[in-house]
């Protein structure tokens, strides 16, 4: 038997060279299943996208999902994409080790904690809102952070910096004042020591949403970390919002232990493949 991919519908075309299509997932001319693919709006043509890959229940066990992945990859090559991107939910074992086994590799994954009780800060800390005349400082600090994280898989120096100062640009359009988002500092026996931004009312995300926890690098070791979750915590609380949820880099191991202790589970893992 043949297992192959037939598209589904017309490629829709987006500004900026971005492209979506469906596929179904055929045997012998007959669907089993379904692919959506696509390339990513954030990151750009080059990257693409499995939004979807469905196999009917009945043909499972039987490959047809390894074939379409496969030739999934196919089409995205076709595109130019030059890496391609897939998310999975934790419960998904059969999609996690397929995934494995076709190379994929964990570039991070999305957590999140159901509140209930609002925490108490540990003696000696205080959460303010950080200043306006803060706010570029911190701004160019963050985003260099964020651009390293494209450099480390090898963007070119200038691209990484774009993309990390558009993404900051489109999440706070408003700078210190955006609404809906909270920038803090904390402050720890009268010294800064770390900051938090918070978005509550995130468009990825039912709950608040922790964007980025810095712990000033003299300052890590001592527990200040923990301190800035409880204080996102307590800002979710007085917003009404009854999760919070969170990205951490696989690399991360320290930030993912640190979650992991305050209750924080997985909601889905992002996983990553170069196309060569």
């Amino acid at each position: 038997m043949t297992t192959h991919l037939r598209p589904a519908g017309a490629e829709r075309r987006e500004p900026g060279g971005g492209r979506t299509r469906a596929f179904d997932v055929c045997v012998n001319g007959r669907p089993v299943g379904e692919v959506e693919l696509a390339t990513d709006p954030r990151l750009g043509p080059a990257t693409g996208r499995v939004r979807t890959l469905r196999i009917q229940q009945p043909e499972r066990g039987r490959g047809r999902g390894t074939v379409a992945a496969l030739a999934a990859e196919e089409v995205l090559r076709g595109w130019g994409c030059r890496e391609i991107l897939l998310s999975l939910d934790p419960r998904a074992a059969v999609g996690l080790r397929l995934a494995a086994a076709l190379g994929y590799t964990e570039t991070g994954r999305t957590m999140a904690k159901e509140l209930a009780v609002v925490p108490g800060l540990p003696p000696g800390s205080v959460v303010r809102p950080m200043a306006a005349g803060e706010y570029p400082g911190w701004r160019t600090a963050e985003v260099e952070a964020y651009a390293r994280r494209w450099l480390d898989q090898g963007t070119p120096p200038d691209e990484a910096r774009s993309r990390a100062g558009a993404a900051h640009d489109a999440l706070l359009p408003a700078g210190a004042a955006t609404s809906d988002v909270a920038l803090r500092v904390l402050e720890h026996d009268g010294a800064g020591v770390g900051t938090i931004w918070i978005a509550l009312k995130p468009q990825i995300a039912t709950g608040g949403y922790v964007y980025a926890v810095t712990v000033s690098p003299e300052h890590r070791g001592r527990g200040h970390g923990r301190t800035l979750m409880l204080a996102a915590e307590r800002e979710c609380l007085a917003a009404g919002l009854p999760t919070l949820g969170l990205h951490v880099f696989a690399w991360n191991e320290v930030a993912r232990r640190l979650y992991e202790s305050l209750g924080y589970a997985p909601t889905a893992y992002h996983l990553r493949k170069p196309l060569i």
